[in-house]
Parts: C-alpha cells; structure tokens; sequence
C-alpha cells in the first residue's frame, strides 16, 4: 500500500471531509497514487508530496490512534481530490 506524504514536515497527506473530520487514502497501486498527486497539483496544491510504500496495518493503527479515518483505493477505484 501507498500513502501520500509532506516532504517539509513528514506528515501523511490527509482529506479534510465534513464535520473536520481526515481521512488517510492508502493506495493499492503506485500509479493510482502518482495521478493523485498529479490531480492535486493541477488544482494549485503547493506542498511537496511524495509518495511512501506502507504497511496498511501501522497505517490503521495510527489512523486510530489520532482520530483519522482512512480508506482503500484499489485499482478499479477513481478519486478526485477535493476542491
């Protein structure tokens, strides 16, 4: 699995949804999550990300831990970032 990443501060990139609440995407192909990178860049999204290969489960862990919700992209799913 891959999760997205602040190159400045080391944190993992996180959607902000309704009610404030975050949500970690955790891609299952590394392709899908470079087209993420490049939608946010086409939508003027400054912050340098890179891309880091995860174990799913510390990801779920930490996600818990801080109050995170997460979810799954495989490789039939298309997501958009938010406007």
């Amino acid at each position: 699995m891959y999760i997205l990443s602040d190159t400045e501060t080391g944190g993992v990139y996180a959607v902000l949804g309704e009610g404030n609440e975050k949500t970690v995407h955790m891609f299952e192909d590394e392709d899908d999550a470079l087209r993420y990178v490049d939608h946010l860049r086409a939508t003027d999204y400054t912050d340098e990300l890179e891309i880091l290969e995860v174990d799913p489960e510390v990801v779920v862990l930490n996600c818990t831990n801080y109050g995170y919700k997460y979810s799954i992209v495989s490789k039939d799913d298309l997501i958009i970032p938010p406007s």
